[in-house]
């Protein structure tokens, strides 16, 4: 009996001793629980304040790519906010206008300002006409890199706008026509078209500008979207690193919805210039359809402004400059004048010309109010023609002095002989200038007009052969020769002589 009752007790006492063993384990345990699960509130709570959660949309369109492969240009197109149009310390949403880069040489408004882009193509421009038209500013190509070999090339009228712009108070931009393949070249771009600027007030914007890429035969044809982008991007950060506000341009069509530029990275660092011609142009149209962020827009490219002699484009910039800003090199540049060519392609030659009667020599390659006849060329006088344009002017150098003069009333024939005017004889009878001997083959009729039928051709002598008289035209379309005889001049069909050697 008590030893079974020792037994129980010590059944008991071991039951009893590991049940308040087992109960301190889990009392302890679960104050660890719950102090782990009090610190990963902490965390949550506290560390949220300070840190932004993934966006909804980030997070689904990750999980699209674990279950299919998404094209990345694709993935940037859907998805802005991607990581590859982000930076170390900002989202997409917080994209402001403080982050777009701006030169600080000149303090810039929010004035609404108007202005026109020009080129060579605009001809020699009237800057003081266009300042009394009210234009503000002007954006002046500086130059272009050629489609075919990538040569970089001034445009011949880009310091002539910019010096006559800025003399006549407009405000001046500048930009580059670019093809480049590659960011190295595009970086070469900005630099060059900077070191052409330098001498020069550049206020506004030096802008990118690239278009045509879509012909086959364009240099740029085969680069991607993101390619194209990425040299776009290189040159306007070079822009900025040298001292000017960057500017992008390109169209509406191009830009919306990153269709052919990775416009939601550019936008997030430069303006933006778009283009987009409505039916109606500004004001009537108060404001672009583009649905982007811009600084600028053209809105025409068939504007007519006092000065322009050709069609230009036309902008609004909502932005304005207090202030012209100050020339980076403070060297003056040279005096420059207009490239009275600009309009007109010229074929390089040097061959010596006189003119076929008497012909004015003018300033530029136009018979309009715009050019002065500076002197004439005479028959028998000669010049060095250096150029033929293909519109029909010849460009002439004499005594080192340029000029210019229709091409048809010059000849390289320096024996021809200017053409004399005759009497009407109804057939418009012109004569070529000759000097030459010549007899009757028989007999021939000399006339007072070079003519049969005329009533008053009357024959005034008829002369046989061996007797000699100078001839001194000849009329090849009627057959005709104008002689002195006898100290008058008359008139007698050509093939009834000989030439007396």
């Amino acid at each position: 009996m008590k030893r079974e009752s020792r037994q129980e007790f010590d059944e008991w006492d071991e039951e009893e001793s590991g049940f308040s063993v087992r109960t301190v384990l889990a009392v302890l345990a679960a104050i660890l629980c719950v102090l782990g699960l009090c610190a990963v509130l902490y965390f949550l709570i506290f560390r949220g304040e300070k840190e932004e959660p993934e966006k909804a949309e980030e997070v689904q369109a990750i999980a699209d790519t674990e279950e299919e492969v998404v094209d990345k240009e694709e993935l940037d197109y859907e998805d802005p906010q991607s990581t590859e149009n982000l930076t170390s310390d900002e989202t997409g949403a917080e994209t402001a206008v403080s982050k777009i880069l701006i030169s600080e040489h000149a303090a810039e408004t929010d004035e609404v300002t108007l202005g026109i882009d020009v080129s060579r193509f605009q001809g020699t421009i009237d800057w003081k006409a266009v300042a009394d038209a009210g234009i503000d500013f002007a954006m002046i190509r500086v130059g272009y890199r050629t489609q075919s070999s990538g040569e970089i090339v001034e445009d011949s009228n880009a310091r002539y706008n910019m010096q006559e712009a800025s003399a006549n108070g407009i405000k001046i931009g500048a930009y580059f026509f670019s093809t480049a393949v590659s960011e190295a070249e595009a970086v070469e771009e900005a630099q060059w078209a900077a070191d052409i600027i330098s001498q020069y007030p550049i206020t506004y914007p030096v802008a990118y500008n690239c278009e045509g890429f879509e012909n086959p035969e364009n240099r740029l044809y085969s680069l991607t979207k993101t390619e194209r982008t990425d040299c776009a991007i290189a040159f306007l950060n070079e822009i900025y690193k040298q001292g000017y506000t960057p500017l992008f341009y390109a169209s509406k069509n191009e830009m919306e919805e990153d269709l052919k530029w990775e416009t939601s990275r550019i936008d997030k660092s430069f303006k933006i210039w778009v283009s987009q011609y409505p039916a109606a142009p500004y004001p009537q149209t108060a404001t672009s359809s583009y649905s982007g962020t811009h600084a600028m827009w053209q809105y025409t490219n068939n504007g007519t402004v006092a000065g322009v002699p050709k069609p230009v484009d036309a902008n609004v910039a909502y932005f304005g400059y207090e202030s012209s800003a100050q020339a980076q090199n403070q060297e003056a540049p040279e005096e420059t004048e207009a490239d009275v060519e600009a309009l007109m392609k010229f074929q390089e030659v040097e061959e010596t010309v006189t003119s076929k009667d008497v012909t004015n020599l003018r300033d530029m390659p136009s018979q309009g109010s715009d050019s002065t006849v500076l002197r004439t060329l005479t028959n028998g006088e000669t010049a060095t023609r250096t150029g033929i344009s293909d519109s029909g002017w010849s460009r002439l150098l004499i005594d080192g002095e340029r000029y210019y003069a229709v091409s048809n009333y010059l000849t390289t024939d320096l024996s021809y002989q200017t053409q004399v005017k005759e009497p009407d004889d109804g057939l418009k009878t012109k004569f070529t200038k000759v000097s030459e001997n010549v007899t009757p083959k028989i007999e021939v009729n000399l006339r007072k007009l070079p003519s049969v039928t005329n009533p008053d051709a009357v024959v005034v002598a008829t002369v046989t052969a061996g007797e000699v008289f100078v001839r001194t035209g000849i009329n090849t379309d009627y057959g005709w020769s104008r002689v002195e005889y006898n100290g008058q001049t008359l008139y007698c069909v050509s093939s009834y002589l000989n030439v007396v050697e």
